[in-house]
């Protein structure tokens, strides 16, 4: 009976005992106060350093050159400095970045009998070889939701014709959005690549694009490109991509006279010659990556991006400095990573992971950010809670009409409602800056959302937001300087990034994604 007793009276202290380790179970750290962090983002240190990353000494920073090494250096020597890591696993800080220029090609493309000139009736930067006997012609090239222009059309190992626009009824109601309002198809800029990656996911060959609006304008480039002997830089993965070949109204016409009228996919049969040779030259070029771990959510990733080329050198010799476009991005990138390092060092630091992303190539194409999202992510894209893309914002647009404590917010709520909100409520908070949602509008024809690097996340459905001070006289030209920049304005604009990230990285859960891009 005794031995019984004190059994039983063993496993009641066993679990009390039990009881009180679950009652003392360490609790969340509650979130520490971001302000004394914020507070060591400063003019005088970016101003420091813009005037160092913006001088003629980084030569204009474009892709590839070695004022853009000096530049890439720059950014690494900083995080070095502040002991902030390296985000790849093999501990270096440079993304490499293969890419390619391609060079203006020459030759021709003959429909029958008739010979179309390249510059002049058609356009493309591919070379294209080859004889063909059986072209399909798949209308708008579109295929979205219920609607298909490939619907029992086989377009695999050739080449398919496809015309700009989309559907509409003889009432003005678009198919694509049942109503009166163009869809995404209807925009020249983006449809095209759309409509090419549909045909090359179908197995075609190569694209002969009809597009009378917009045939000028891609004439006008080609031209400008090949009068300045040099080509359209892409990432060297691109490459073998299929053909894009622009028709002018004549060529597009001998090839079907009624391509205007006839919105019905069907085969022609017609003899289609190619010889239009070409080169592309490699181009050595790199992200910087740097990042600080999470201290309880390490697998969920905050990005923070912002580009660090610009346009270079002018053909007579002066030097684009780029202090807005985007040095000031660029800064303020250093100095949130300076202030986020300084909270980690005192046990402050973010519960998910933070990157701190610099991205090359954002003036040829996007090519950086787009090597980040779709050929090497880093980390998982689908552990990527959101973007903050900065991309000038050191300046005042002059058409701005408000206060100067303004800044145009643009993708905000595209994606993520909570993001929105968020972001509001983090800026009544701590820095009243005026947001103006003026670029966010979809009929804004300027198209910002689709122009900066956060893009190439939004469209893998990643919440973003792009900070944006708008354009201005400076705007890639030499006169670009760090002399120009609004350093009080900088200062509070870099700040109110810091509190968001802040925000975004400690909430308990990660943000919600209530709409999905197109």
């Amino acid at each position: 009976m005794k031995k019984l007793s004190l059994l039983v009276l063993g496993l009641a202290f066993a679990c009390n005992s039990s009881q009180k380790t679950v009652l003392e179970a360490p609790q969340p750290k509650p979130m520490a106060n971001p302000v004394p962090y914020a507070e060591t983002i400063t003019q005088e240190d970016l101003k420091e350093h813009l005037y160092t990353y913006a001088s003629d000494e980084f030569e204009g920073r474009e892709t590839g050159t070695p004022g853009q090494k000096k530049a890439v250096e720059y950014i690494k020597t900083h995080y070095e400095s502040l002991a902030v890591p390296p985000a790849q696993s093999n501990g270096d800080y440079f993304q490499k970045v293969p890419l390619e220029v391609s060079k203006v090609p020459e030759g021709s493309l003959r429909i029958n009998d008739t010979s179309f000139e390249l510059g002049e009736d058609i356009l493309t930067f591919s070379e294209a070889k080859g004889t063909y006997n059986n072209i399909v012609y798949v209308g708008y090239g579109i295929e979205d939701g219920d609607y298909s222009d490939y619907e029992e059309i086989d377009v695999q190992g050739k080449y398919v014709l496809i015309k700009a626009g989309e559907p509409v009824n003889e009432n003005g109601v678009y198919t694509i959005s049942g109503n009166m309002e163009k869809s995404i198809w209807s925009n020249a800029s983006e449809a095209v690549g759309k409509k090419r990656d549909i045909a090359h996911e179908k197995g075609a060959l190569g694209v002969l694009y009809y597009d009378m609006l917009s045939f000028p304008r891609f004439q006008g480039y080609f031209q400008f490109m090949k009068n300045n002997n040099s080509g359209r830089m892409q990432l060297a993965s691109d490459a073998g991509d299929e053909v894009l070949i622009y028709l002018n109204d004549d060529a597009a016409k001998t090839l079907k006279s009624d391509i205007e009228e006839d919105n019905v996919p069907k085969s022609i049969n017609t003899n289609i010659t190619m010889d239009i040779s070409s080169g592309n030259d490699a181009i050595n070029s790199e992200n910087v990556v740097a990042f600080i771990k999470g201290s309880e959510k390490p697998d969920e990733y905050v990005v923070i991006s912002s580009h660090l080329d610009h346009i270079g050198i002018t053909a007579d010799g002066q030097i684009n400095n780029g202090a807005d476009d985007d040095g000031s991005g660029t800064v303020a990138l250093l100095e949130i990573a300076q202030a986020f390092k300084k909270a980690a060092d005192e046990g402050n630091g973010p519960k998910r992971s933070l990157v701190f992303l610099h991205v090359t190539g954002e003036e040829k194409g996007l090519l950086g950010s787009r090597y980040y999202t779709d050929v090497e992510p880093v980390f998982p894209l689908e552990n990527t809670v959101a973007n903050l893309n900065i991309d000038m914002i050191g300046r005042i647009d002059p058409k701005y009409t408000g206060a100067r404590n303004y800044l145009y917010l643009i993708g905000s709520d595209k994606l993520s409602t909570e993001l929105h909100n968020l972001s509001e409520e983090v800026n009544k908070k701590y820095t009243n800056i005026e947001f103006d949602y003026t670029y966010n509008d979809e009929n804004d024809p300027n198209r910002f959302y689709y122009r900066s690097d956060h893009y190439n996340f939004a469209k893998n459905n990643i919440p973003i937001i792009f900070y944006f001070n708008g354009t201005h006289a400076d705007y890639h030209r030499p006169t670009d300087t760090p002399d120009k920049i609004d350093y009080d304005l900088l200062e509070n604009r870099t700040r109110l990034i810091f509190h968001t990230a802040w925000e975004i990285a400690n909430r308990p859960n990660r943000l919600v994604v209530d709409k999905v891009s197109d």
